[in-house]
């Protein structure tokens, strides 16, 4: 019941067609749509109609992000918990969004973004017969990742961020990393049993630091970096392991400048599960567990 997983994120890029030629031929999305000054994507193993949009814009950075609820009521449910919260929310028909777009509230979170909650996305499915598949689709390009895995964002107060996707969107906290003063230098949040869904890290309000896809294995992570080099893509983090979520990593970004990772791994999370903590002094190790260090650059957002 409530939100399933992280449904769609929508990105802004200065140079539409080439953000387009970048993550459909490099990256290896599916193009589903187009519509305006927009362009719809999905990773081939997902059924919905898109999980990335891309928009024509001045600059890059986040233009919103959406997550996917199991039922109407839910959707209903959620609405007047954010309107009690003190959100304005506005309600939006199917289709009226996007192509294959379903019913769908959004609202301004406490953070800063623009937060969508949608129901019924049109199903295209994922290039596979439903009888006696075979595990991977052939043609497949570039990285080809199967999914969008998460999210990471930053906020100036990550301790209300964290109260409103907690006790308001029912996520639940996974891992921390808490300042010497007590406060909360980041947070991890989860719906899907995995360490995160949604990260957030103190930073600019409304702030995106980066957008995941997701891979099989390390190797996988291996090769997506060996691509990125083959195509002239600058590696801004060369293939490692975090500490927190304890996922493989590389991170990079598009032509727009948006800060996109290939991950993997990582643990099953029970309802129950006491969250993990690290300490300031171990912030380090919590982000990058081989280097024990985060170069201030790794920093940089974009609102």
């Amino acid at each position: 019941m409530g939100i399933l997983r992280l449904s769609h994120v929508e990105v802004r890029c200065p140079d539409l067609e080439l953000a387009t030629a970048y993550y459909c031929e490099v990256l290896g999305l599916i193009e589903t749509a187009r519509e305006g000054d927009r362009v719809f994507l999905k990773g081939w193993d997902e059924h919905q109609h898109h999980s990335v949009i891309l928009k024509a814009a001045a600059t890059h950075g986040l233009e919103h992000v959406g997550f996917k609820v199991e039922h109407l009521d839910d959707l209903e449910r959620l609405e007047k918990a954010v309107e009690q919260y003190g959100c304005e929310v506005t309600r939006h028909g199917a289709g009226s969004l996007a192509p294959g777009h379903g019913e769908a509230v959004r609202f301004l979170s406490p953070t800063g973004h623009l937060t969508e909650l949608v129901h019924g996305m049109a199903n295209v499915g994922n290039m596979l017969p439903l009888t006696n598949p075979p595990v991977r689709p052939l043609g497949l390009v570039g990285i080809a990742p199967p999914r969008l895995d998460h999210l990471f964002l930053t906020a100036e107060d990550v301790d209300e961020g964290l109260r409103f996707f907690r006790d308001v969107l029912e996520f639940r906290l996974t891992e921390q990393i808490l300042g010497d003063d007590g406060q909360r230098i980041a947070v991890f949040m989860e719906r899907t049993h995995t360490p995160h869904d949604l990260a957030m890290i103190t930073g600019p309000q409304g702030g995106l630091h980066h957008f995941a896809f997701y891979v099989d294995d390390w190797g996988a992570v291996r090769d997506a970096a060996d691509l990125l080099s083959y195509h002239g893509v600058p590696i801004e983090v060369n293939p490692t392991r975090h500490g927190a979520t304890r996922g493989f990593t590389t991170y990079f970004f598009d032509p727009a400048g948006n800060r996109n990772e290939i991950f993997s791994g990582g643990y099953w999370v029970d309802p129950d599960a006491e969250p993990i903590t690290w300490t300031e002094g171990e912030m380090g190790r919590a982000i990058f567990y081989y280097d024990g260090v985060v170069n201030q650059r790794f920093f940089t957002v974009h609102t």
